[in-house]
């Protein structure tokens, strides 16, 4: 048995005003909360060092450069990786990434048990709009505020198990876990930060978004035979609500552990890597099943063509 014991640290709101040191305060508490709970590898929520800012619009790039971290770690957020390290536990969080040649991305990363960083996922379906939209009712800029990612769907060999991550909305993307399910992933991380409402469509309410959510993990999960820890930041920012719905699926699908909660939550599963294999090796086993030569379009062509 390949057991790692994983900690999904979901958080609770982040207002305009919270500083990174508060909230690095609020990880570490996790952390230590983790480390009560036998946690081999903490897995945070995307852009978790601040509150999620492209739902604000920015004209002055000053401005918007003021949420994103130049390296990492930083003296911010040097406390959380001494006491992960203390700890000897592994963590993946995600942040605004500002690179010195001043590109911008929505960046995860991924410690060893020493702190070190062993990977780094930069997100590739960047979902909203690039300029202020005076129909939906409120904003979503992240094609404004980042480049798509440049990284691809990378895996890592990491605490004896195969590692992959990615951000948000990617999880509603099949090709993102198929691409690492090639590479053999027994655990996938995502964290995310999902508004409760739909601003293009008041009548999804909570419920169906947290239906979609969870039907993009557990289906991936199923269909690549990985673990997959997904992480919400949730709760009221600034009167924004984000929704919860943190959750670790096991390679079947089934859901091992859920938040409860729209605030600072930890839930713990022992998931074991060997329970990847029984998937692997029968329906799905892309070896012997797949049949790339019917699969052209999914690579040569992005929107929708109509036959005549």
């Amino acid at each position: 048995m390949r057991e790692i014991v994983i900690g999904g640290a979901q958080m609770g709101p982040i207002q305009k005003a919270d500083t990174r040191e508060e909230v690095v305060d609020r990880m570490i508490a996790l952390l230590q909360q983790a480390k009560g709970a036998g946690c081999d590898l903490v897995v945070f929520p995307e852009l978790c060092l601040t509150t999620f800012f492209p739902r604000w619009y920015m004209e002055d790039q000053a401005e918007v450069d003021q949420w994103f971290e130049r390296e990492m770690p930083n003296a911010a957020t040097a406390p959380l990786f001494a006491a992960a390290r203390e700890a000897q536990i592994a963590i993946s969080f995600g942040y605004a990434e500002l690179t010195p040649e001043g590109r911008h991305f929505n960046t995860s990363i991924l410690t060893d048990r020493d702190g070190n960083i062993v990977g780094k996922y930069r997100k590739t379906h960047l979902p909203g709009h690039s300029e202020f939209d005076h129909d939906r009712a409120f904003q979503h800029l992240e094609k404004r505020y980042f480049e798509p990612g440049d990284t691809g769907f990378q895996v890592w060999r990491n605490m004896d198990a195969i590692m992959g991550m990615c951000i948000c909305n990617d999880r509603r993307w099949p090709e993102t876990y198929r691409v690492m399910g090639l590479q053999g992933v027994e655990l996938v991380m995502l964290g995310y930060n999902t508004p409760s409402v739909n601003s293009q469509d008041s009548v999804e309410g909570l419920e169906k978004r947290l239906y979609h959510s969870e039907l993009s993990m557990t289906s991936a999960a199923y269909q690549n035979a990985t673990w997959v820890v997904g992480v919400a930041k949730a709760g009221d920012e600034d009167g924004h609500p984000l929704m919860g719905g943190s959750m670790i699926v096991d390679p079947n699908g089934y859901v091992m552990a859920r938040a409860e909660t729209e605030g600072d939550e930890l839930i713990v599963h022992a998931c074991d890597m060997d329970a990847c294999s029984f998937g692997k090796s029968t329906i799905f086993d892309f070896a012997r099943h797949r049949r790339i030569e019917h699969y052209g379009l999914i690579c040569s062509q992005t929107g929708v063509v109509l036959p005549d």
